[in-house]
């Protein structure tokens, strides 16, 4: 039999008699480190994942578009200094007939080499077989098109293809690490339903564009060391004369731009939320060493005279902090590890790589126990020296009766506004300011946590309603292969269920101010827009001005520039004219990095008269599939994007996401709020047990001694919710510029919602772990408690 030594004997009993607050301080550990282990989990996840990714399957560090490019120039492109690899390729949107869904489909045609594998972005097959060489009709889905339509090898899509509906027999389900993130059109939201990217076999899709011996799009690896810039500069010059829409470097291309961003959020996640947790832990556990040393100063001196020296007595009241740290520790680990792997789960949906797996890394795991244990030992400290600094003398004498003296009301004359209870209350809150203002900022950071929880919904909201509501008022975005005449409108107009058509100009160009500069989307937006405003995310509308231009804050910000800027336009398109154009305004926008112009100023820099790429339609709703019927048929349409459907999807597909992690979020900031209230209640409750227990004698009753010891609690958090809500605002404000990428930024909207949902939480868990205080204070032995120790 394992004999304890006389202090881990005495550690074991303290630990048994404080179980209630060591359980407080081990769920927020639990909860800090379940955070930790979950985000960096999943951020290691991530981070793996795709690297791996993009180094097996063989993702392109430049992609460059042209109108129609012979094959003969891919030598002179490889020849360029910096250049490891060249994939010339044919991409090319068209409309899909889909069995079984009526609205408009669009798809992104990209080739493959019938010869084998790609050389760059090659295909992970995840069912069925790859492409028979020159197959005609042959294709291979992708996985997030394939699910949501149910598509298994065997299916069959109908395509218009040059102007002839082709049919098309689907052999396989494929990704590509060039599809991470799959989105159409001008958007950031995916819409699986309505857009998909096709691979087919170079042959087939030459016969059918009548692309023989030609390309336009062409994706290079780089050799380590090159000179990113300048390959793109050159290819640039060298596919000018085909039409070249200007190259970009991967840090552009939109899939890694989302994918980069969700690991951004995440390494800031999982730094943010975690410190919040254990900073509060620490101060739990030097609440409770306090309060424990205290009593036991007369354990202490004994100690100390029976031979025990400092270091013994410290390293024995510092492992209780730790025993309750390594609990949180534990627990944490183990709810981090679920949550990470469903984490996980999710992100595959979002983002389809073969290797998306969460691991629990020993390494990630001693961090987190370094971490809690430092808090933990850090909160201890003060309390520990305290203990180490009393004489044996000293510490078996009484502790020194604090000092009493009149409360600030009552020295100003107002001590008739307080009952008897009140001044209890205050006077204690006023001895102890410092642990009583250490408790109102726990308390309010747990209010803060349920702020932030919130703010990504209210964040989409506002997003959506700038965006979908305020900016776009239309039904339908039709795009075109090519840019039309204004008789455009007129064409469209005509449709079946068109009540209004509003065309426009959208033109790749390079932006540049000074060594800066972006490549982006200029539109140019008739005088008098109906269905597509330039609106800020404060829902102010910007009007584009006859002359200059008004640019995304996003872009300002890359560019340096600010109204009264000149910018220079490289327009990458045409006769690929240089302009200089001032800044007449900089808007808000909480996604995209665009520049808006009047059509005719964006037909003059162009050097051509009014052409339009794009256009908006209003549409009568019971007429709105006999249009799509129509669109699906029109020769000229590259592709259809439906407002509504648009949104839809995306909010279903996020909802999963943000309804797990928000409840998780409001989950430990209850957790939070509970434990920092129940301890302050029970700690209270030990200091003033004699002084209510003397109450209930003198014939007070359970209810206004419970009143009395929670009342303080009441009060602290009283001031602690709108001080927590300061806090999560200023949390969300800092987070918002913290995880802004170029492509898109949260706009810093909470809602009234979100401050009532966290106020009502924050003060219920109180509540809560009030109750379960006011049991014990019921259940107070009057004759055990009154028996002290003179």
């Amino acid at each position: 039999m394992v004999r304890l030594a006389p202090l881990d004997l005495k550690l074991a009993r303290d630990m048994w008699r404080l179980r209630g607050h060591l359980v407080a301080v081990a769920l927020v550990a639990a909860c800090g480190a379940a955070t930790y282990v979950t985000m960096r989990g999943a951020y290691e996840a991530l981070v793996d994942a795709r690297d791996g990714y993009y180094a097996q399957y063989r993702f392109a560090e430049v992609f460059a578009y042209a109108k129609r490019a012979p094959r003969s120039v891919v030598p002179r492109i490889a020849a360029l200094p910096g250049v490891a690899a060249v994939d010339d390729r044919i991409v090319h949107e068209v409309t899909l007939d889909v069995p079984g869904f009526g609205d408009p489909v669009t798809a992104r045609l990209v080739s493959v080499s019938d010869e084998g594998r790609p050389l760059l972005n090659d295909l992970h097959l995840r069912t069925g077989r790859y492409l028979a060489p020159r197959a005609p009709d042959e294709v291979l889905v992708g996985e997030s098109f394939a699910r949501a339509h149910d598509l298994k090898p065997g299916a069959t899509l109908a395509a218009v293809i040059n102007g002839r509906w082709q049919r098309l027999r689907v052999v396989g389900i494929a990704n590509s690490p060039e599809f991470v993130y799959v989105i159409g059109g001008a958007g950031i939201f995916p819409d699986n339903k309505r857009y998909g990217v096709l691979w087919m076999g170079r042959k087939a899709l030459e016969a059918a564009l009548d692309m023989e011996d030609g390309f336009n799009s062409v994706t290079l690896r780089l050799a380590p060391g090159a000179d990113e810039k300048g390959v793109i500069h050159r290819l640039d010059a060298l596919l000018a004369p085909y039409g070249g829409a200007g190259a970009h470097a991967r840090d552009e291309q939109i899939s890694h731009q989302m994918l980069d961003g969700e690991i951004q959020q995440d390494r800031v996640t999982g730094f943010v939320v975690p410190a919040i947790f254990l900073g509060v832990a620490a101060f739990l556990i030097h609440n409770v060493l306090m309060r424990l040393i205290a009593l036991q100063r007369a354990q202490i001196g004994v100690l100390k005279a029976f031979g025990y020296s400092d270091r013994a007595v410290a390293a024995h009241y510092l492992k209780l902090a730790v025993a309750a740290a390594l609990a949180g520790v534990a627990l944490g680990v183990a709810l981090g590890a679920w949550l990470g792997s469903g984490l996980a789960d999710i992100y595959q949906r979002f983002f389809h790589m073969p290797a998306l797996e969460f691991r629990l890394s020993p390494r990630n795991v001693a961090g987190v126990a370094l971490v809690c244990v430092v808090a933990a030992a850090s909160g201890a400290w003060p309390a520990v020296r305290r203990a180490v600094r009393l004489p044996p003398a000293e510490a078996m004498r009484p502790e020194q009766p604090a000092r009493f003296r009149p409360l600030v009301i009552e020295r100003v004359g107002y001590v008739a506004l307080l009952s008897p209870a009140l001044r209890m209350i205050f006077r204690d809150i006023e001895r102890r300011p410092v642990r009583a203002a250490i408790s109102v900022l726990a308390v309010g950071l747990s209010c803060a946590l349920l702020v932030v929880g919130q703010f990504g919904l209210d964040a989409i909201d506002e997003t959506v309603d700038v965006q979908f509501r305020a900016a776009r008022r239309d039904d339908v975005r039709v795009g075109f292969y090519e840019a039309r005449s204004p008789q455009v409108r007129h064409d469209l107009a005509a449709l079946p269920g068109v009540m209004y058509a509003e065309a426009f100009r959208v033109a790749p160009a390079r932006v540049r101010l000074g060594h800066r500069s972006k490549r982006t989307a200029v539109f140019g937006l008739p005088a008098r827009t109906e269905l597509h405003r330039v609106v800020d995310v404060n829902m102010r509308e910007i009007k584009v001005p006859p002359s200059g231009a008004v640019v995304s804050a996003g872009l300002a910000r890359v560019l340096g520039a600010v109204p009264g800027s000149v910018v220079t336009l490289e327009m990458l398109e045409g006769a690929r004219h240089v302009r200089e154009v001032p800044v007449a305004a900089v808007v808000e926008e909480p996604i995209g990095l665009y520049v808006y112009m009047d059509e005719r100023a964006l037909a003059a820099v162009l050097g051509e008269g009014l052409r339009y790429t794009d256009a908006y339609l209003r549409v009568d709703s019971a007429r709105i599939g006999e249009l799509y019927d129509r669109l699906k048929r029109l020769p000229t349409v590259a592709g259809v994007t439906l407002r509504e459907a648009t949104l839809q999807s995306f909010l279903d597909t996020i909802a999963e996401n943000f309804l797990i992690s928000t409840t998780i979020l409001i989950a430990f900031a209850c957790a939070l709020a509970a434990g920092v209230v129940y301890n302050g209640a029970r700690i209270a409750l030990s200091e003033q047990a004699v002084t209510l227990a003397t109450l209930r004698i003198l014939g007070f009753t359970r209810r206004e001694v419970s009143g009395i010891l929670l009342g303080e609690q009441a009060i602290l958090t009283a001031i602690a919710i709108p001080l927590g809500l300061a806090i999560g605002y200023g949390i969300c404000a800092w987070l918002v510029n913290l995880i802004a990428t170029e492509l898109y930024r949260l706009p810093l909207a909470i809602s009234l919602r979100t401050y009532v949902y966290a106020s009502a939480l924050v003060a219920g868990a109180a509540l809560a772990s009030g109750a379960v205080v006011a049991w014990r204070v019921r259940r107070l032995d009057l004759v055990a408690v009154l028996k002290v120790r003179e």
